[in-house]
């Protein structure tokens, strides 16, 4: 996972670069310049890559990737290849892994990168206290040994999954003796990667200024500059790219992408994405009864919502297993019925007269359409007796009240599964224990439970494929779709799309 970026003007202090690419006066050509400008859809709440509710934000990884390596890389198209490490895996019994670590490469103030840093990261990730929300996997691994330039550990859980976290959520690799020289505040205001791009200026809310690491170990990346502009208005996103004041957007309605990337001077692609848009549900108040569950799926028509909303650009699904995932099953369905929604709904005493209500909330503008959707989802809800209050919240929130397990009875989200691994979808969504779940009952728990150490490949997809069915028959979530990943750029730039929705730097470069 690598990225890059471009340059805006050296000479301009902090603030009078601020108010000038936001009034759009500084809207130069990126090849020219040598600075890429990204109007951005979401806001960076903190730097740290590897803990706090943001560092599970799969949007963040586009940032986070352009400043810090991770253990494992991982290519635009899902496939691993060397990162911070250049060979890992474990011994026949798989009791114990190994990995090698690269040689050669500097942090951004100069120091060497060492084994050291990589045992360190690792021991911190495991410490339910340092706040890494994926703590679960990093402490699967322990009693670290280094060997010269070779890293062997203990087995104490087996984690099937843990390599392909090195390259995912939370992965990345932190210095080990600056961190400890100016702690967590000092890493905030002054943070340091091994990154293609080093931290030159951030605004909060407004934007941050990266520049070019000559060191980088990958090479140059191609842009002097890069600056991500947090814009999370999806209108004034399209004003950023069609007034030119950004080279690069992404995530905007999907009507104004087939008509900006028509326009002289832009361009646009759009690919399925590893994201997928569901509805949690809390098992709280009405939730709890299957009838209701039932009913607010048979009742939703994905096909429509696609069609209508989305101008065809998604893939609807039933199950949290996307087709590329390696867990999918393409015989689960839960259909559109409203018929039998309003038969599910009266056995428990709904009806549009009498009916089931409950708060659903979401964001507004971090997916195109997400809002939309939802008054869509809730209109067809109101027609068999369902009636359903929005209440909009900012992306942060949603992580805030996820983890504390305090979401409304129905809340909808965009899920990142960038591994395509059954427990970073359905497992890390559904089990109780899990802190990205708010459903928490035993008879899921005891299915799931089993899959974590599963040793037999075979076995364990079969057994998230039977969980997966199982969620389906009790409406435990709402599956809505695969996204399609909007991005308009400027003719002048050449963007290699990203399956995992990180729209990084390094995978931008003049035309």
């Amino acid at each position: 996972m690598s990225t890059l970026t471009r340059r805006q003007t050296l000479g301009l202090g902090a603030a009078a670069f601020l108010s000038g690419i936001l009034a759009g006066r500084i809207p130069v050509n990126a090849a020219e310049a040598g600075t890429l400008t990204i109007a951005f859809n979401v806001n960076l709440p903190s730097f740290d890559p590897t803990v706090g509710p943001s560092a599970v934000n799969p949007t963040i990884q586009a940032i986070y990737r352009s400043i810090f390596d991770q253990y494992v890389g991982q290519k635009p198209d899902l496939s691993f290849e060397p990162g911070l490490l250049t060979k890992w895996g474990w011994n026949d019994d798989k009791s114990q892994v190994f990995m090698d670590v690269r040689e050669g490469v500097t942090w951004h103030d100069g120091s060497a990168f060492t084994p050291e840093d990589v045992v360190w990261s690792l021991e911190r990730a495991a410490k339910a206290e340092t706040g890494n929300p994926i703590q679960f996997v990093w402490s699967t691994v322990g009693n670290f040994k280094i060997d010269g330039n070779r890293i062997t550990a203990d087995v104490l859980r087996f984690e099937p999954t843990l390599f392909m976290w090195m390259a995912f959520l939370t992965g990345y690799v932190m210095p080990k003796a600056y961190y400890e020289k100016v702690g967590a505040e000092g890493f905030e205001k002054k943070p340091i990667g091994t990154g293609p791009y080093m931290v030159d200026a951030y605004e909060g809310n407004a934007f941050l200024r990266l520049k070019a690491n000559p060191a980088y170990h990958g090479g140059k990346p191609p842009f002097d500059t890069v600056v991500f502009k947090f814009v999370p208005d999806t209108t004034s996103r399209v004003a950023e790219i069609e007034s030119g004041s950004s080279d690069v957007t992404l995530e905007i309605p999907y009507e104004e992408y087939d008509r900006l990337k028509e326009k002289d001077g832009l361009s646009g692609v759009a690919i399925p994405v590893s994201d997928i848009g569901m509805i949690f549900i809390n098992n709280i108040e009405v939730m709890l009864d299957k009838n209701v569950r039932l009913a607010a799926h048979h009742a939703i028509n994905k096909e429509a919502i696609v069609k209508r909303l989305l101008s065809g650009y998604g893939v609807p699904i039933d199950t949290l297993e996307a087709p590329e995932y390696s867990a999918y099953d393409p015989s689960i369905k839960v259909a559109y019925d409203p018929d039998l929604a309003v038969k599910l709904l009266a056995d428990s005493g709904y009806s549009t007269d009498k009916p089931a209500k409950f708060t659903i909330q979401t964001t507004r503008g971090l997916k195109p359409k997400d809002y939309e959707m939802i008054q869509a989802i809730v209109g067809m809800w109101r027609k068999v007796g369902i009636e359903a209050e929005i209440e909009v919240y900012e992306i942060a929130k949603h992580y805030e009240l996820r983890a504390a397990d305090q979401l409304a009875p129905a809340a909808f989200y965009n899920w990142g599964n960038a591994i395509g691994d059954p427990t970073t979808s359905t497992g890390f969504a559904m089990f109780g224990p899990s802190p990205h779940s708010v459903w928490n009952t035993d008879d899921l728990d005891n299915m799931i439970a089993p899959l974590w150490g599963e040793k037999d490949e075979e076995k364990r997809i079969a057994g998230w494929k039977a969980v997966s069915k199982y969620i389906a028959e009790q409406g435990y979530v709402i599956p809505l779709l695969q996204y399609v990943q909007p991005i308009v750029f400027k003719s002048t730039m050449a963007v290699t799309p990203n399956v995992s929705g990180a729209l990084q730097p390094t995978l931008v470069a003049p035309a």
